[in-house]
């Protein structure tokens, strides 16, 4: 396969087929690197050598009433994490200054919910307006199944994207939860849209998913053109049913990563959580197909720290854009 045909389809904004998505999953070891600098060049033509960081606070953890079957938190979990309600509106401010301090684009409130009550919204709300007066910083907030009502109010607060992951195909979302649906996700990502919130939703690969799988929700991230696209790979965390699923190599992960660039040539494409894992040594090739990571740490689980995410950065010769343009 001719992977700069490719890249030319992507730059050109045309959708490969399916049996080119395959070609991509399938790319020979010894061809990878042809494969990355096929995705380098749609990362570059769109998105130049920009990398934006991303910090999140898990500002309300475990007590969740779903049932994800990769998630610490859901109920039916016996993770060992650390359990609380919502923290203090300081702890929230004090947060985005970190996250200010490891150069960060954006700070990420999340909470562990089916869907933020109306008086958690308001909480958060009230925080994010303290934090942008105090702050540079853009918002995200992750908060569970919403309304539109509800997304307004966020977004008249201060918050510039809802993150609000689809985490796998249509399909297979029946195997890894079964107390919402695939459509209520999409819901309420339309839902923030219409209440004039960015959009943040990617995927969880490596939860025993089909290539079809990822092919189709890389395709439904495609038809919802979201501003930001965090690429997952499963932290099997002990407690959690998929604790003993680990089908994925460095190699996988790369070959998703530059799926997704092809797929969504001109989107941020964030490699997160799992990165350190499932990536190890390599993890600086992710950044020729993805132009953004998280640092410091994911919801219960620890993560590279931000200065070691610097040198990184700036070992590829890439540069590091802080709050400035708009996206």
């Amino acid at each position: 396969m001719n992977f700069y045909a490719l890249a030319d389809k992507a730059i050109a904004e045309q959708v490969l087929s399916h049996e080119e998505c395959l070609s991509v999953l399938h790319c020979p070891d010894q061809h990878i690197l042809a494969l990355l600098d096929a995705a380098y060049q749609v990362r570059y033509h769109f998105c130049g050598r920009k990398v934006h960081l991303h910090m999140l606070i898990n500002a309300k953890s475990g007590l969740c009433p779903e049932d994800c079957h990769y998630c610490s938190q859901s109920k039916i979990s016996t993770a060992d994490i650390e359990k609380y309600p919502l923290v203090s509106q300081q702890k929230l401010l004090e947060g985005a200054k970190r996250a200010k301090a490891t150069r960060s684009l954006r700070y990420c409130i999340a909470i562990s919910t089916r869907g933020a009550t109306d008086r958690e919204i308001d909480y958060i709300a009230s925080a994010v307006r303290r934090i942008k007066q105090e702050v540079d910083i853009r918002i995200c907030c992750t908060v569970g199944i919403i309304s539109q009502e509800k997304a307004r109010r966020l977004y008249e607060a201060g918050v510039e994207q809802l993150n609000h992951n689809l985490n796998t195909s249509e399909r297979y979302y029946p195997e890894i939860c079964t107390t919402h649906t695939y459509q209520d996700r999409v819901n309420t990502l339309l839902a923030a849209r219409r209440a004039g919130l960015k959009l943040c939703t990617g995927a969880i690969f490596g939860q025993g998913e089909t290539e079809s799988d990822i092919i189709d929700v890389a395709l439904a991230l495609r038809e919802l053109h979201p501003q930001s696209i965090p690429v997952n790979f499963l932290l099997a965390i002990p407690g959690t049913p998929l604790e003993h699923t680990n089908a994925l190599t460095p190699y996988a992960c790369l070959r998703i990563l530059c799926l997704m660039r092809l797929l969504n040539p001109s989107q941020e494409i964030r490699v997160s959580a799992g990165r350190e894992v499932h990536l190890r040594s390599l993890q600086p090739l992710a950044l020729y197909p993805a132009n953004s990571v998280f640092v410091s740490g994911y919801l219960t689980t620890p993560g590279q720290d931000y200065r070691e995410t610097w040198q990184m950065v700036e070992d590829l010769g890439f540069e590091l854009e802080e709050c400035a343009e708009a996206l």
